[in-house]
């Protein structure tokens, strides 16, 4: 299996499968001589985007992420370690020549997961989605087809925007209960909530109102990427995870405010068959 050693593409492939099941099937539909250079790429982004669920306190968080800086810049303390995850990427950033600082703001942008400080606009929010899931579109594009990935660049930055913002109304709940808001103030404001009203889930109304904005936001950028041209086939498995996101933001603008309660999950089986008919029609 080229792109990684076979026994790191088998590591990384068992560790998103038990912390991205979307990723592992996405790389399971993929051709089978990219699986491990996709499975570790995706695995890195697993890494940095759950920090914040196994630190208790900000500073661990950045000595994580610091950690992944100091391997991608090649810094002394960027030392393996042995970590299947860290030997897989480096094999991959260099088999397929994948630009480290790309990676390196992947893990500086996560840094805002690990405090409670609102975004302030809708440009921030897609800052962020743009250096974390659009970047990652981006990045198995270029192990996929780095010609098409070049001429495919403003599919992923909308189709990350999409999915960043649906992923986040997925994580609606576990984010109230820390104190986190990744509606952006702009949004809030326009319906009349800030910060600290909408965390305190009273209106109803209002918070309704700020979801289907949130989510409308989402749709949006997942036209804008459908219409940026058709994909190419060698380059639509970068984008199947991308195609659950529809479902999500359709939900989330239907049932408003009980969003932040959950319910906008499917059943994996459900997720799974989704993902298989978009491979099959190769379409968003």
């Amino acid at each position: 299996m080229t792109g990684t050693s076979s026994d790191n593409a088998a590591l990384c492939l068992a560790m998103l499968r038990e912390t991205d099941r979307d990723r592992y099937l996405a790389c399971l539909l993929s051709p089978e001589d990219k699986r491990g250079a996709l499975a570790a790429i995706y695995a890195f982004n697993a890494e940095i985007a759950r920090v914040r669920d196994v630190v208790r306190e900000p500073l661990p968080g950045e000595i994580r992420l610091q950690w992944w800086r100091d391997l991608l810049e090649g810094s002394a303390e960027g030392d393996t370690g042995g970590n299947p995850v860290a030997v897989g990427l480096l094999e991959t950033i260099d088999r397929y020549r994948l630009p480290r600082q790309t990676l390196v703001a992947m893990t500086e942008a996560r840094i805002f997961d690990l405090y409670d400080d609102p975004l302030p606009d809708r440009h921030a929010l897609e800052g962020y989605s743009g250096e974390t899931a659009s970047a990652l579109i981006q990045l198995a594009g270029l192990v996929l087809s780095p010609q098409a990935a070049v001429q495919s660049a403003d599919a992923a930055g909308h189709a990350g925007v999409a999915q960043s913002i649906a992923g986040l109304l997925m994580l609606l709940p576990i984010h109230s209960r820390r104190r986190q808001v990744y509606v952006p103030l702009d949004i809030l404001s326009a319906t009349g909530l800030d910060r600290e009203s909408f965390l305190a889930g009273e209106d109803k109304a209002r918070i309704s109102g700020a979801i289907e904005a949130f989510a409308g936001l989402g749709l949006d950028h997942l036209e804008k990427a459908r219409r940026a041209g058709p994909i190419p086939a060698q380059l639509f498995p970068a984008f199947l995870p991308v195609a659950l996101s529809e479902q999500v933001l359709k939900a989330a603008r239907k049932i408003g405010a009980r969003a932040t309660s959950g319910g906008l999950q499917q059943a994996q089986w459900r997720r799974q068959i989704r993902m298989m008919k978009a491979a099959i029609l190769r379409r968003l």
